[in-house]
């Protein structure tokens, strides 16, 4: 097979578009770098091996959520039992991936680049993802800026100060999280379809970076968001393999960390590894994506509703199951288990606030280390001290492989053991609130939002919408008493309009909460209905 020579993506005119490929969005000057016909070859030639399958799978989650709307209950599968009870290892990891103890995640936006690579964080995950709003301007820049950051030439002159920014001599290590396999990306089509938003992020950075980070002593690294089962994790390793062979660069030089972010996902993580053991760097729990996923995974089911999100914490029975499940797997596969995110902000001018802020922090992460984690995510460059004195003290060694965690034993009723909780007014105003707020913040393009002190993103939103659907579709009653109706979560949400400042994007995303929340069947993902909302605002 021949390889894509990639020495093409240097060209910096458009050029005409391989057949079958369409650019539907506009084409801003110093774009052509990205969108050069080499590179949108690679991508379409992606999407047509791998299109199909990708639906396949798709399909596959709707007949299993029917499924479970009908009574089924998750269980560790026994077709792959013997996955399970075997003695393996992934493959080995490369040196700069075996200390990862802070980890900052952030979008893709120029500044964010440099601040995060300079943040004294062991590694940045560039995230096109929950932490980006997928216009056509983010995405496409947000290649360029990595691209730029990857060769060490990013600079940024603040526009209202004049300070510049650029890269320090010492810096994180990068990772890229692309979209999930379920959100498509309709500003190219292949073929008259719109491309897989997954292969789209996925191919750009690799046919861009690839050789590049090879030459620096790195490797192009990945997480993998929103896997369901072990079949999309390998069809995730199919593409690399494919990938890796059209590059002309070693099979097995990808890595990819899995965001355990959904429940079903938690009963196949062994197999999940075992798909991308030559391209496995290791799990992540994904904290607040896998409580979003528990809500709408059993939807259904009048036993498992969510009581306030302030609540659910990693304390909760199913989410501390899920986390050392998490550890005693990876570390019997030789691979990293990381922690979840610590979405605090520093608070200015309130010192008593932000000591308790910050005390919070050290308490999650003093968990997480002990527990046997090899690192953990923070949101803000002022937490990455934070948390780095916490796992400086609690794990001496680049990570805590040798950990086995052999004294955790977690069942299917382990992880699917209900949290408990109070559900109040004020758990209702403030998914109103934050809801609406960050629909309105992603709609003008920013998807990653400070909120009451806490960075959200999309995740926090999933979590938002689907409590107040769950707690209408099921007549929930709060502690006073009253039941959660379509006009009670009106109310408030007209109430809680009062006393912010209207504009088209506030009025828009509260009539897009309305409808997410009123929904006669639960809406899957709000990214889903909002990007239609995004195509009409930002063609």
């Amino acid at each position: 097979m021949t390889t894509f020579d990639v020495s093409r993506s240097t060209v910096r005119t458009p050029g005409r578009p391989p057949e079958g490929v369409r650019v539907r969005g506009e084409l801003r000057a110093g774009w052509a770098e990205v969108l050069t016909p080499a590179a949108l070859a690679f991508v379409a030639d992606l999407q047509r091996r791998f299109g199909a399958r990708r639906l396949e799978l798709l399909a596959a989650r709707e007949a299993r959520q029917a499924r479970l709307d009908a009574g089924e209950l998750p269980d560790f599968l026994k077709e792959t039992s013997a996955v399970r009870k075997a003695d393996w290892t992934v493959a080995p990891l490369p040196p700069d991936l075996l200390d990862r103890r802070v980890e900052i995640t952030g979008p893709v936006d120029r500044k964010m680049i440099i601040n995060a690579l300079n943040s004294g964080a062991s590694t940045y995950m560039a995230d096109f993802e929950d932490s980006t709003a997928p216009t056509w301007a983010a995405l496409v820049e947000g290649q360029a800026n990595l691209r730029d950051a990857v060769r060490g030439t990013i600079s940024y002159v603040a526009p209202d100060t004049g300070r510049t920014y650029r890269l320090a001599e010492r810096r994180a290590v990068l990772l890229v999280r692309p979209r999930g396999w379920h959100l498509p990306e309709q500003h190219l089509t292949v073929d008259g379809q719109p491309v897989s938003a997954s292969l789209f992020d996925f191919g750009l950075f690799l046919f861009h970076n690839a050789h590049a980070l090879l030459q620096r002593g790195s490797g192009p690294y990945f997480y993998l968001p929103k896997l369901q089962s072990h079949l999309e994790a390998r069809l995730w390793n199919d593409v690399f393999v494919h990938a890796q062979q059209r590059l002309g660069i070693p099979r097995g030089t990808l890595k990819a960390t899995v965001l355990i972010e959904h429940v079903l996902a938690a009963f196949e993580m062994d197999e999940i590894l075992f798909e991308l053991r030559e391209h496995s760097a290791g799990l992540n729990c994904g904290r607040w994506d896998y409580i979003f996923s528990f809500i709408k995974t059993f939807r259904a089911d009048a036993t498992r509703v969510l009581p306030d999100r302030a609540t659910v914490g990693m304390t909760q029975p199913f989410l501390r199951a899920y986390s050392q499940l998490l550890v005693r797997t990876c570390h019997r596969r030789g691979v990293h288990a990381m922690g979840g995110m610590a979405a605090q902000i520093p608070i200015k001018g309130d010192d008593a606030r932000n000591r308790a802020a910050l005390e919070q922090v050290q308490a999650d992460k003093r968990r997480e280390v002990g527990d046997g984690h090899d690192g953990t995510w923070v949101a803000h460059p002022a937490l990455v001290p934070v948390a780095r004195a916490v796992f400086d003290a609690g794990m001496p060694g680049p990570n805590q492989l040798q950990n086995l965690r052999r004294d955790v034993h977690v069942s299917a009723a382990d992880l699917l053991a209900a949290p408990q909780g109070e559900i109040t007014e004020a758990g209702l105003r403030h998914n109103v609130d934050v809801g609406v707020q960050y629909l309105a913040a992603w709609l003008s393009g920013s998807g990653c939002v400070p909120l009451h002190d806490l960075m959200e993103d999309a995740a926090t939103a999933e979590i938002s919408r689907t409590q107040v659907w769950q707690w209408i579709r099921h007549g929930t009653r709060l502690a006073d008493g009253r039941q959660v109706t379509a006009d009670l979560f009106h109310d408030v949400l007209a109430d809680e309009l009062q006393g912010t400042p209207r504009s088209p994007r506030l009025v828009e995303a509260a009539r897009l909460f309305d409808q997410l929340a009123t929904a006669p069947q639960l809406p899957d993902f709000l990214t889903l209905s909002a990007y239609d909302r995004i195509l009409q605002i930002t063609p």
